[in-house]
């Protein structure tokens, strides 16, 4: 049988990790949760489901997860969030994995995104593949926002039966102050990298943005829900544009 650690990185996720944990049962060997300072009960579920838990100061997204990544200790790592559970199609094929998992594949998953209680199909946010399974010690994430992995060595990449269900945003609010954030950081490693936008991008990329994933990509046929999807879409795309100009201005204005 193939051993899995999995690794889960926390803060505040009461709400959550005890459906993620519970999702994780027969499936992984190991459990290595690393939180960054959680003050709500996250610590007190984590230790009742019996995981490892460890306190780790923030790292950011990517530094987070290669930290809980050197914890671990299985033949295979498998990252998982904390709002994010198997669904049955795919916790049945992981079952099965674990007495067949190839060496040299790494494993991707389907993800199905809920937004405000609403199963997303469209928008652009399906099947939202993720490499969530790999031999332990072959990958880093790296990125600030949007983090990706990369392998030391060319491996094959299969994608399993089942949908990976991700419950992404519960209210409205909570969608747009974390576009808001993730619009800056995505700005600001935009900036790192030297890439530079003119004054029109605030304004015709949000409108591409939202034709694109409400007519081309059928964020219509979600409903009420892909039009407030692709919406904020396109408001995140505003807020990175624009956040990106004004570190721009503020360059130009210092080397006047």
């Amino acid at each position: 049988m193939t051993t899995i650690s999995a690794i889960i990185i926390t803060h505040n996720e009461e709400d959550n990790i005890g459906r993620c944990l519970t999702s994780l049962q027969g499936i992984a060997d190991e459990i290595v949760v690393v939180d960054s300072g959680s003050t709500d009960a996250t610590e007190k579920i984590c230790h009742e489901h019996g995981v490892r838990f460890v306190s780790h100061k923030w790292e950011g997204y990517a530094g987070q997860k290669n930290y809980a990544n050197s914890l671990a200790t299985k033949e295979w790592t498998l990252s998982i969030d904390a709002d994010e559970e198997f669904s049955p199609t795919l916790r049945s094929t992981l079952l099965m994995l674990k007495k067949e998992a190839e060496t040299d594949t790494i494993y991707a998953f389907n993800r199905l995104n809920n937004c405000c209680g609403r199963w997303i199909r469209h928008c652009g946010w399906y099947p939202d593949s993720k490499i969530r399974l790999w031999p332990t010690g072959t990958a880093e994430w790296r990125g600030d926002v949007h983090e990706e992995l990369t392998f030391s060595k060319e491996m094959e990449k299969r994608t399993l039966d089942g949908d990976l269900l991700h419950y992404t945003y519960n209210t409205l609010r909570d969608f747009a102050d974390r576009q808001s954030r993730y619009a800056e950081l995505s700005a600001s490693e935009a900036y790192r990298r030297g890439k530079r936008c003119p004054w029109t991008a605030p304004i015709v990329r949000p409108l591409w943005t939202f034709v694109r994933n409400y007519l081309f990509r059928g964020g219509f046929l979600d409903g009420a829900a892909g039009y407030t999807v692709c919406r904020m879409s396109a408001y995140y795309t505003f807020m990175k544009y624009t956040n990106l100009r004004q570190l721009m201005l503020k360059e130009e204005i210092k080397n006047q």
